[in-house]
């Protein structure tokens, strides 16, 4: 381990959204370099169950997991309290929960608003604003899942990219307000996993065709920049890092 590397044995994480894709592999990532997590869960409570119980097998007592709707205001301080008051600690917050769904200008609704807003901006906040005295006395990390999108429109998503373009700019924000005890960056991601519900293959097409690298990423591409950024970081603050093969060179 280099002189600029930060152990995490010890630590604790929370991960938002981490049942399932994307927060199931930072949470692996982040358990197997030595940190314990907490498992947050919306509606995969059987999912992220499972993955709590592997971690725990592999190392007893690091891995639990909590439930929570993030689009509550009321159940994020609660969130924060429940995890520390089993942790006794929490010295990173991963904010990877997110909604996302097309939004056709013209027929938006107040709830298209409140879905996406809540869960890509004000949870983040609100999270970050609750967990703030924990992370201060470790010297923590908060990390923010964006989208590359949140500088260039992704067609009929007006209200997400709204939203990611807000956490963008709070990201930096927090990053300014909260130094020096704690560093805040973002991981905007590229095309990394289709969606749950599926996607015509002319259109995945044409979205490789757009990546330099000419393939989709992995998850393990996010997990392990998280990693660099709460491990091996520590001068890193403010910055917004785009995994996308490539693909917003030109943007």
């Amino acid at each position: 381990m280099s002189e600029t590397t930060t152990s995490l044995e010890g630590k604790w994480a929370l991960i938002t959204g981490a049942g399932k894709r994307i927060g199931a592999t930072i949470a692996a990532r982040l358990h197997a370099t030595g940190a314990n997590v907490a498992v947050h869960y919306f509606r995969s409570s059987e999912s992220a169950d499972a993955l709590a119980g592997k971690l725990n097998a592999k190392r007893a007592g690091s891995a639990f997991a909590v439930g929570a709707d993030l689009r509550e205001t009321d159940h994020l301080e609660k969130l924060i309290d429940d995890v520390v008051a089993i942790s006794g600690r929490l010295d990173m917050l991963i904010n990877n929960a997110s909604s996302f769904f097309p939004t056709e200008f013209g027929k938006v609704t107040e709830s298209d608003w409140t879905d996406l807003v809540n869960s890509n901006l004000k949870a983040p906040l609100f999270l970050s604003q609750a967990a703030l005295p924990h992370l201060r006395a470790g010297n923590g990390s908060i990390i923010n899942m964006i989208d590359i999108h949140a500088r260039r429109p992704l067609r009929d998503h007006h209200v997400y990219g709204a939203a990611k373009a807000g956490l963008a700019m709070l990201t930096r924000s927090l990053a300014r307000d909260l130094a020096p005890e704690v560093r805040v960056n973002g991981i905007a991601p590229g095309a990394i996993l289709w969606p749950d519900d599926g996607m015509p293959d002319t259109v995945k097409q044409n979205i490789v065709g757009k990546i330099p690298l000419g393939r989709p990423g992995e998850p393990d591409d996010i997990a392990s920049t998280v990693l660099f950024l709460v491990r091996d970081a520590p001068y890193i603050t403010g910055q917004i890092i785009a995994v996308d093969g490539g693909r917003s060179i030109g943007w």
